[in-house]
């Protein structure tokens, strides 16, 4: 955990100080470092004009989780979209809100925080998911000739997934680009632009799946199926974690005089370290399931809003994909969160 304190701390303290304070002998002010970091070219971006904003809501959040064995077989679950809705209140660039769900009453286990903070030079975004009681089975792949339409949108409790982790990235050309604009209203982007990202991550994630309870499954509702043994997919637990280094570009286009349409995308090169439980009757070996390898995982960001300066609405996307691959067994995870929100903005600043 201290190294991963750590190299947060170094991504931001890069993005902060200005070369000439790194090398020479003063040190900047907290006010001086807030401030390096929204320095803007007005000729592109409209500053902050209000120290408060009021916000309304509504968070979608999507999962989906594909499981596959070197033999072909394949489940795929995804519990139903998660519906949120809550005020928020902002100071700044700083937002602080509580939302309910509204489409999970009733499920007490499903857990699900995601933050994101953007500035000028710095964002990050932090996401905490750990499932339910309510997994659907949304398609599944068996050998043989099988109907499984029987089987498609039942729930299936013998999966349990917690993943969390975070992304920090650097925005290049942070004078004339704004992520501010397109995802948290601070500023207004006045003319096109684009920049470069560069960010560093770290994920775990942990999961829990019963075979047999999706042997029985199966044949619970497929009668004439016969159980054959998949090594692949015998396992109770797998857990690993992700350290990643990604790279990607963003753009914001002005449509109109206070309408924006943004799109970023970030492809992450990511060392995967893991390991397994495997059942008693699975007779593979235990390295099966440890594998350290780099592959590649990915981020989007998508974004449109409308704003006058005094208030705003509009809608943004944030999708993760996170992808672990062996001959003997693979997973891919996929979700993310749709908000649309409408607020107003009040305080107004004093300018020097």
């Amino acid at each position: 955990m201290k190294t991963i304190v750590h190299a947060i701390l170094l991504t931001c303290l890069l993005g902060i100080l200005p070369l000439e304070a790194l090398a020479g002998d003063s040190i900047p002010t907290t006010r001086e470092l807030v401030r390096s970091l929204n320095k803007i070219d007005t000729n592109y971006v409209e500053p902050e004009h209000y120290n408060f904003t009021l916000m309304v809501q509504n968070t979608n959040t999507y999962e989906i989780y594909r499981l596959k064995s070197k033999n072909g077989h394949s489940v795929m679950f995804s519990p139903r979209p998660g519906i949120k809705v809550g005020p928020y209140f902002g100071w700044r660039w700083a937002f602080a809100g509580y939302t309910f769900d509204v489409g999970h009453l009733a499920s007490r286990r499903r857990q699900e925080v995601d933050l994101s903070i953007y500035s000028q030079k710095i964002g990050a975004d932090l996401f905490y998911r750990k499932s339910g009681d309510d997994y659907r089975l949304r398609d599944i792949k068996l050998s043989g000739n099988f109907d499984t339409s029987p089987l498609e949108n039942k729930i299936f409790d013998g999966l349990n997934v917690e993943v969390w982790g975070f992304n920090v990235y650097y925005i290049f050309n942070h004078r004339k680009f704004s992520y501010p604009a397109a995802f948290s209203q601070s500023t207004r982007q006045k003319k096109s632009a684009g920049s470069l990202l560069l960010g560093i991550g770290y994920s775990q994630h942990d999961l829990r799946f019963d075979y047999k309870k999706l042997t029985k499954f199966i044949s619970d509702n497929i009668p004439q199926y016969e159980a054959q043994p998949d090594s692949g997919l015998m396992f109770e637990r797998v857990h690993y974690s992700d350290f990643s280094v990604s790279a990607g570009y963003g753009y914001n286009f002005v449509v109109a005089k206070n309408l924006l349409l943004a799109a970023s995308l970030s492809l992450s090169l990511g060392y995967k370290q893991s390991h397994g439980d495997k059942t008693d009757n699975d007779k593979m070996s235990f390295r099966d399931f440890a594998f350290n390898s780099l592959m590649f995982d990915g981020v989007g960001r998508f974004g449109i809003v409308w704003n006058n300066d005094r208030f705003f609405a509009g809608s943004s996307v944030i999708l993760h994909a996170y992808n672990y691959r062996k001959p003997q067994f693979s997973t891919n995870n996929f979700f993310g969160n749709l908000n649309i929100y409408t607020g107003w903005k009040f305080g107004k600043r004093k300018r020097r």
